[in-house]
């Protein structure tokens, strides 16, 4: 199974130590920590792992959270936040059958946790294809981080043994573009709409972001990526050429 649990900025070693128990409990191998603001070596974090132990001390660390996802094609964010802009936000019952597919087609998916104190910012979260929003009150809707991954692994666990048949993903079906690619081209974008005229500075960072979510969630294909890379290239050459 090509599933990683990614942790951005964890501060605290019981949670580190909690995940990595969680991901021996459920079969994942592959935990990332970004920027990590506790060290995972600490004897609170080993003790809290137990038996995840081995996936603690194989965690690997990654300066931001782009350069974690770079391999992946499939990812999901979590977010217990109330101000999370527009970013639509589904159920994991919703979005677990995709993650599933997913990794029945061989992609590498992400699971993406924020900050214990402040989750992930909407930046972060346009990183992501879908977002989560685990079932708790409105009045108080962010979970411990140790257990949030605890409820997405097991709707996972849930959904992959509730298939009494396999989900029809084909390899074809993950072959999508990376979401870092797809940013780094929306970024190049950015900038020739502001030369074009059609962005202001002061308001572009908000259409963009309506742009970002519709296209990450529509799943676009490395050559589709490839054309809009294409089309921004040829059409900021033809502008440059007939700027008088």
């Amino acid at each position: 199974m090509s599933l990683a649990v990614v942790l951005v900025e964890p501060a605290g070693p019981l949670n580190i130590g909690s995940v990595a128990r969680l991901c021996a409990n459920f079969g994942v191998e592959d935990l990332r920590l970004v920027a990590p603001r506790c060290d995972p070596a600490d004897p609170d974090a080993q003790r809290m792992a137990v038996h995840g132990g081995e996936v603690l001390d194989r965690a690997r660390r990654f300066p931001t959270l782009p350069e974690a996802l770079a391999d992946c094609q499939r990812v999901v964010a979590s977010c217990g936040r109330i101000e999370h802009g527009e970013i639509p936000l589904q159920a994991p019952e919703q979005v677990m059958p995709w993650v599933q597919q997913g990794l029945e087609s061989a992609a590498q998916v992400a699971l993406v946790f924020g900050r214990e104190d402040r989750g992930l910012s909407n930046e972060e979260l346009l990183l992501s294809q879908r977002v989560v929003r685990l079932h708790s009150t409105e009045a108080y809707p962010s979970l411990n981080l140790s257990h949030a991954v605890a409820v997405m692994l097991h709707e996972l666990e849930r959904v992959r043994r509730g298939s009494s048949e396999p989900l029809k993903a084909t390899l074809k079906d993950a072959e999508t573009a990376a979401p870092t690619q797809l940013i780094d081209c929306l970024n190049d974008a950015e900038d020739l709409l502001l030369e074009a005229g059609f962005l202001l500075k002061h308001t572009a960072r908000a259409r963009m972001a309506k742009v970002k979510g519709l296209l990450q969630r529509s799943l676009v294909r490395p050559e589709e990526l490839a054309m809009l890379r294409g089309m921004v290239r040829q059409l900021r050459w033809a502008i440059r050429c007939h700027r008088p």
